[in-house]
Protein backbone atom coordinates (compact mmCIF):
# COMPACT_ATOMS: atom_id res chain seq x y z
CA UNK A 1 0.00 0.00 0.00
CA UNK A 2 0.91 3.96 -1.01
CA UNK A 3 2.19 5.70 2.19
CA UNK A 4 -1.07 7.75 3.43
CA UNK A 5 -0.58 11.38 3.36
CA UNK A 6 -2.94 14.12 5.16
CA UNK A 7 -2.89 17.23 4.16
CA UNK A 8 -4.86 20.52 5.96
CA UNK A 9 -5.43 23.34 3.98
CA UNK A 10 -5.80 21.08 0.94
CA UNK A 11 -9.45 23.55 -0.94
CA UNK A 12 -6.57 25.94 -2.47
CA UNK A 13 -3.54 27.17 -3.49
CA UNK A 14 -0.34 24.94 -2.14
CA UNK A 15 -2.44 22.58 -0.70
CA UNK A 16 -4.72 21.60 -3.71
CA UNK A 17 -1.55 21.53 -5.64
CA UNK A 18 0.22 19.11 -3.42
CA UNK A 19 -3.12 17.07 -3.72
CA UNK A 20 -2.65 16.78 -7.75
CA UNK A 21 0.67 15.90 -7.42
CA UNK A 22 1.22 13.59 -4.35
CA UNK A 23 -1.88 11.63 -6.50
CA UNK A 24 -0.37 11.66 -9.94
CA UNK A 25 2.66 9.45 -8.01
CA UNK A 26 -0.60 7.34 -6.59
CA UNK A 27 -0.37 8.38 -2.59
CA UNK A 28 -3.25 7.31 -0.91
CA UNK A 29 -4.41 11.18 0.57
CA UNK A 30 -6.86 12.03 2.95
CA UNK A 31 -7.67 16.66 2.86
CA UNK A 32 -8.84 18.95 5.13
CA UNK A 33 -10.35 22.01 5.36
CA UNK A 34 -13.43 24.20 6.59
CA UNK A 35 -15.03 24.17 2.62
CA UNK A 36 -15.98 21.05 1.62
CA UNK A 37 -17.55 21.65 -1.44
CA UNK A 38 -14.28 23.17 -2.62
CA UNK A 39 -12.48 19.49 -1.23
CA UNK A 40 -14.76 17.92 -3.50
CA UNK A 41 -13.75 19.57 -6.24
CA UNK A 42 -9.92 19.09 -5.98
CA UNK A 43 -10.60 15.79 -5.62
CA UNK A 44 -12.95 15.27 -8.71
CA UNK A 45 -10.11 16.81 -10.60
CA UNK A 46 -7.26 14.53 -9.03
CA UNK A 47 -5.82 11.19 -11.07
CA UNK A 48 -7.23 8.54 -9.02
CA UNK A 49 -10.26 10.34 -6.63
CA UNK A 50 -10.57 6.72 -5.11
CA UNK A 51 -7.47 7.23 -3.54
CA UNK A 52 -9.00 9.83 -1.54
CA UNK A 53 -10.52 10.93 1.46
CA UNK A 54 -11.94 14.27 2.26
CA UNK A 55 -12.27 15.03 6.00
CA UNK A 56 -13.65 18.98 6.87
CA UNK A 57 -12.02 20.74 9.57
CA UNK A 58 -11.59 23.90 10.78
CA UNK A 59 -8.43 23.77 12.28
CA UNK A 60 -9.01 26.77 14.99
CA UNK A 61 -11.82 24.16 16.96
CA UNK A 62 -8.94 22.67 18.83
CA UNK A 63 -11.45 20.83 20.56
CA UNK A 64 -12.14 18.48 16.99
CA UNK A 65 -8.32 18.14 16.71
CA UNK A 66 -8.56 14.13 18.36
CA UNK A 67 -12.08 13.45 17.11
CA UNK A 68 -10.55 14.27 13.17
CA UNK A 69 -7.84 12.47 14.11
CA UNK A 70 -10.12 8.94 15.03
CA UNK A 71 -11.98 9.83 12.02
CA UNK A 72 -8.99 10.22 9.42
CA UNK A 73 -6.67 7.18 11.26
CA UNK A 74 -9.92 4.98 10.23
CA UNK A 75 -9.82 5.26 6.49
CA UNK A 76 -6.77 3.51 6.00
CA UNK A 77 -5.69 2.26 9.71
CA UNK A 78 -2.96 4.20 9.47
CA UNK A 79 -1.06 7.81 8.59
CA UNK A 80 2.37 7.90 7.55
CA UNK A 81 2.78 11.94 6.99
CA UNK A 82 0.84 14.82 8.07
CA UNK A 83 1.42 18.24 6.03
CA UNK A 84 0.06 20.97 8.55
CA UNK A 85 -0.47 23.60 5.38
CA UNK A 86 -3.15 25.30 6.69
CA UNK A 87 -2.93 29.08 7.68
CA UNK A 88 -3.85 32.42 6.76
CA UNK A 89 -1.98 35.74 6.73
CA UNK A 90 -2.02 39.28 7.42
CA UNK A 91 -1.45 42.89 6.37
CA UNK A 92 -1.80 45.53 8.71
CA UNK A 93 0.22 47.88 10.66
CA UNK A 94 0.49 47.02 14.66
CA UNK A 95 -0.87 50.13 16.13
CA UNK A 96 -3.92 49.90 13.50
CA UNK A 97 -4.66 46.18 14.06
CA UNK A 98 -7.67 45.43 16.42
CA UNK A 99 -6.07 42.22 18.99
CA UNK A 100 -9.05 39.92 17.83
CA UNK A 101 -6.97 39.79 14.46
CA UNK A 102 -3.68 38.36 16.72
CA UNK A 103 -6.30 35.92 18.12
CA UNK A 104 -6.77 34.36 14.94
CA UNK A 105 -3.62 34.56 13.43
CA UNK A 106 -2.21 32.79 16.31
CA UNK A 107 -5.82 29.82 16.55
CA UNK A 108 -5.04 29.30 12.96
CA UNK A 109 -1.55 29.36 12.27
CA UNK A 110 -0.10 28.16 15.30
CA UNK A 111 -2.35 26.59 18.19
CA UNK A 112 -4.29 24.65 15.17
CA UNK A 113 -1.41 23.09 13.93
CA UNK A 114 -0.30 22.38 17.72
CA UNK A 115 -3.42 20.80 18.71
CA UNK A 116 -4.04 18.82 15.45
CA UNK A 117 -0.15 17.19 15.66
CA UNK A 118 -0.67 16.58 19.20
CA UNK A 119 -3.83 14.43 18.52
CA UNK A 120 -1.84 12.23 16.36
CA UNK A 121 1.63 12.16 17.76
CA UNK A 122 0.69 9.08 20.23
CA UNK A 123 0.04 7.14 16.70
CA UNK A 124 3.61 8.18 15.24
CA UNK A 125 5.21 6.97 19.01
CA UNK A 126 3.13 3.92 18.95
CA UNK A 127 4.01 2.67 15.27
CA UNK A 128 8.08 4.22 15.58
CA UNK A 129 7.35 5.98 12.47
CA UNK A 130 5.68 8.78 11.37
CA UNK A 131 6.37 12.22 9.18
CA UNK A 132 5.28 15.70 10.56
CA UNK A 133 5.99 18.51 7.49
CA UNK A 134 5.08 22.28 8.34
CA UNK A 135 4.83 24.49 5.83
CA UNK A 136 5.81 27.72 7.57
CA UNK A 137 7.24 30.37 5.78
CA UNK A 138 10.59 32.87 5.49
CA UNK A 139 8.41 35.34 7.65
CA UNK A 140 9.36 32.55 10.27
CA UNK A 141 12.45 33.59 9.81
CA UNK A 142 12.71 37.25 9.31
CA UNK A 143 9.89 39.78 9.69
CA UNK A 144 8.32 42.44 7.61
CA UNK A 145 5.97 45.46 8.43
CA UNK A 146 2.42 44.38 8.42
CA UNK A 147 2.88 41.23 8.65
CA UNK A 148 3.42 40.89 13.24
CA UNK A 149 0.87 38.76 13.84
CA UNK A 150 1.69 36.60 10.72
CA UNK A 151 5.38 36.16 11.61
CA UNK A 152 4.67 35.83 15.29
CA UNK A 153 2.99 32.45 14.78
CA UNK A 154 5.00 31.52 12.08
CA UNK A 155 7.85 31.99 14.82
CA UNK A 156 6.62 29.97 17.16
CA UNK A 157 5.89 27.20 14.80
CA UNK A 158 10.51 26.83 14.51
CA UNK A 159 10.35 26.50 18.23
CA UNK A 160 7.48 24.29 19.07
CA UNK A 161 8.61 21.94 15.91
CA UNK A 162 12.30 22.11 16.43
CA UNK A 163 11.82 20.92 20.16
CA UNK A 164 9.34 18.04 18.88
CA UNK A 165 11.83 16.78 16.72
CA UNK A 166 13.77 16.31 19.59
CA UNK A 167 11.81 14.73 21.88
CA UNK A 168 10.77 12.17 19.44
CA UNK A 169 13.60 11.51 16.90
CA UNK A 170 14.00 8.34 19.40
CA UNK A 171 10.65 7.36 18.41
CA UNK A 172 11.36 7.66 14.42
CA UNK A 173 9.55 10.92 14.10
CA UNK A 174 10.66 13.01 11.39
CA UNK A 175 10.00 16.60 11.12
CA UNK A 176 10.27 19.06 8.11
CA UNK A 177 9.82 22.60 8.03
CA UNK A 178 9.36 24.29 4.80
CA UNK A 179 9.72 27.93 4.20
CA UNK A 180 8.14 29.79 1.10
CA UNK A 181 8.56 33.27 -0.28
CA UNK A 182 6.07 34.63 -2.68
CA UNK A 183 4.37 31.83 -4.18
CA UNK A 184 1.43 32.32 -6.78
CA UNK A 185 -1.36 31.67 -4.55
CA UNK A 186 -4.33 33.63 -3.20
CA UNK A 187 -2.43 34.27 0.40
CA UNK A 188 -2.58 37.83 -0.26
CA UNK A 189 -5.88 38.43 -1.44
CA UNK A 190 -7.33 36.16 1.53
CA UNK A 191 -5.02 37.94 4.44
CA UNK A 192 -6.42 39.45 7.46
CA UNK A 193 -6.65 43.54 7.72
CA UNK A 194 -7.06 45.46 10.71
CA UNK A 195 -10.40 45.00 11.53
CA UNK A 196 -10.30 41.22 10.54
CA UNK A 197 -11.71 41.23 7.47
CA UNK A 198 -10.05 40.12 4.44
CA UNK A 199 -7.39 41.87 2.00
CA UNK A 200 -9.23 40.50 -0.85
CA UNK A 201 -6.32 42.19 -3.11
CA UNK A 202 -3.69 40.56 -4.54
CA UNK A 203 -0.19 42.43 -4.43
CA UNK A 204 2.61 42.67 -6.67
CA UNK A 205 5.31 40.52 -5.12
CA UNK A 206 2.82 37.25 -4.67
CA UNK A 207 1.56 37.61 -8.65
CA UNK A 208 5.26 37.44 -9.55
CA UNK A 209 6.23 34.80 -7.26
CA UNK A 210 7.20 31.47 -7.81
CA UNK A 211 4.51 29.08 -9.61
CA UNK A 212 3.09 27.02 -7.44
CA UNK A 213 3.62 23.98 -9.40
CA UNK A 214 7.51 24.76 -8.84
CA UNK A 215 7.01 25.25 -5.07
CA UNK A 216 5.03 21.95 -4.88
CA UNK A 217 7.64 19.88 -6.77
CA UNK A 218 10.19 21.36 -4.50
CA UNK A 219 8.61 20.99 -1.53
CA UNK A 220 7.91 17.40 -1.94
CA UNK A 221 11.71 16.50 -2.78
CA UNK A 222 12.54 17.86 0.36
CA UNK A 223 9.31 16.04 2.21
CA UNK A 224 11.27 12.39 0.59
CA UNK A 225 14.79 13.07 1.46
CA UNK A 226 13.27 14.12 5.44
CA UNK A 227 15.30 17.86 5.02
CA UNK A 228 15.25 19.15 8.55
CA UNK A 229 14.42 23.02 7.29
CA UNK A 230 14.11 23.83 3.42
CA UNK A 231 13.61 27.44 2.07
CA UNK A 232 12.04 27.44 -1.10
CA UNK A 233 11.74 31.28 -2.82
CA UNK A 234 13.38 33.42 -5.20
CA UNK A 235 16.20 36.01 -4.48
CA UNK A 236 13.78 36.88 -1.22
CA UNK A 237 15.52 34.11 0.21
CA UNK A 238 18.75 35.75 0.77
CA UNK A 239 16.90 37.32 3.87
CA UNK A 240 17.92 34.22 5.36
CA UNK A 241 21.42 34.50 5.28
CA UNK A 242 21.38 38.50 6.14
CA UNK A 243 19.05 37.98 8.78
CA UNK A 244 21.46 35.50 10.28
CA UNK A 245 25.08 37.47 9.39
CA UNK A 246 23.99 41.02 9.05
CA UNK A 247 20.64 42.01 10.44
CA UNK A 248 20.55 45.70 10.67
CA UNK A 249 21.78 45.31 7.04
CA UNK A 250 17.94 43.35 6.38
CA UNK A 251 16.53 45.69 8.53
CA UNK A 252 17.62 48.83 6.51
CA UNK A 253 16.70 46.87 3.00
CA UNK A 254 13.52 45.53 4.32
CA UNK A 255 12.54 49.45 4.84
CA UNK A 256 13.40 50.16 1.87
CA UNK A 257 11.59 47.94 -0.24
CA UNK A 258 8.10 48.38 -1.35
CA UNK A 259 6.39 44.79 0.17
CA UNK A 260 3.02 45.66 1.34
Amino acid sequence: MEKVIWITGASSGIGEELCQQYSQKGYCLILSARNEKALSKVKEHSKFPEKIRILPLDISNFKKAEEATKIAMGFWNRIDILINNAGISQRSLIAETDFSVYKKLIDVNYLGTVALTKALLPYFIERKGGHFVVVSSLMGKFSSPYRSGYCGAKHALHGFFDALRMEHEKDGVNVTLVCPGFVQTNVAKNALTADGSHQEADDHATKNGLPVSLFCKKMIAAVKAKKFEVYIAGKEKKGIYLKRFFPKLLHQLVLRSAVR
